[in-house]
């Protein structure tokens, strides 16, 4: 996948009927099924059931088994309650007999209310003075570990451009945090919210786990650590377009057990708080039996 219509093919869903829909998997460079499209694959069958123009605003979904890139995935959606203000569906995923994921998600007609938010941090480096994952696989590809080259690598649909990172030839721990710029490659005109929302969860899964390794960035990394996406919730805010660069600033306040807890916020590159996110994640590391 290069561009954003590449994307869209893979998150609109075939429908099988009116509460059945049927998708195929694209791998980011793991060997299982990606989170985030499994995500926003669900909220695309949750979506097609909302008939009455409300739009989504929180989804809270668990991963229950590891997806097979070879199969299809069958999301099934339950209407559990159009009410007079909130629509909620619930979709479950299957490979074959096995239920690999399920989400509830929430469904708001618009109304008219108080409004604030957080700021977006003030000293943030700007997209234009920082080197996206492509720069750095074509200027330092040859010196990076191999896992991490292979998945610098990968073509997508999304660039993605941290405002730091930790150095595989120098690790040193980092601050609990993690502040990446992405962009959406292609045409982003004319996608209706409830598109925008599916997309922008399906990125919401990128990078959120960087946050919980860092403080341990001298020791542990990707090649040695077992990660997955144990569960997932987003709330979203406010309309927005994908444009300009949007900012996903993350913090991990706790990990332990072998799990690491994260959250993050999603703002546009003028401070506009579009959306929020949390996920807990597995963070084990990997033995070495001698």
């Amino acid at each position: 996948m290069t561009t954003v219509n590449d994307l869209l093919n893979l998150l609109v869903l075939e429908k099988i009927n009116d509460n059945e829909f049927n998708g195929i998997s694209k791998t980011i460079g793991s060997p299982i099924v990606f989170g985030g499209q499994v995500l926003a694959q669900a909220l695309n069958a949750a979506s097609r059931t909302i008939t009455n123009q409300r739009v989504l605003h929180s989804m809270h979904a668990y991963f229950l088994e590891a997806g097979d890139l070879e199969l299809p995935i069958t999301y099934n959606v339950s209407i559990v309650r159009d009410g007079g203000s909130f629509s909620v569906r619930r979709v479950t995923a299957h490979q074959k007999d096995t239920t690999i994921f399920i989400l509830s998600a929430s469904f708001h007609k618009k109304e008219d209310g108080y409004s604030h938010q957080i700021e977006m941090k003030s000293n943030i480096k700007q997209p234009e003075e920082l080197l996206s994952w492509t720069d750095m696989y074509k200027e330092y590809g040859d010196f990076l570990p191999k896992g991490l080259k292979s998945f610098l690598a990968i073509k997508r649909p999304v660039e993605f451009k941290p405002t730091a990172f930790a150095n595989p030839l120098d690790p040193k721990d980092l601050p609990p945090s993690h502040d990446v710029w992405f962009k959406l490659k292609g045409d982003v005109k004319d996608l209706d919210l409830s598109t925008k929302q599916q997309i922008l969860t399906y990125i919401s899964d990128y990078n959120i786990l960087t946050s919980t390794l860092n403080p341990h960035a001298s020791s542990a990394h990707w090649g040695n650590t077992i990660t997955a996406s144990l569960d997932h919730s987003m709330w979203f805010f406010r309309e927005f377009d994908f444009s300009d660069w949007l900012l996903y600033s993350t913090e991990s306040p706790s990990t332990s057990g072998a799990r690491g807890f994260a959250r993050g916020h999603i703002f546009t590159r003028g401070g506009k708080l579009i959306a929020s996110v949390a996920q807990e994640g597995l963070i084990r590391p990997i033995k070495n039996d001698k």
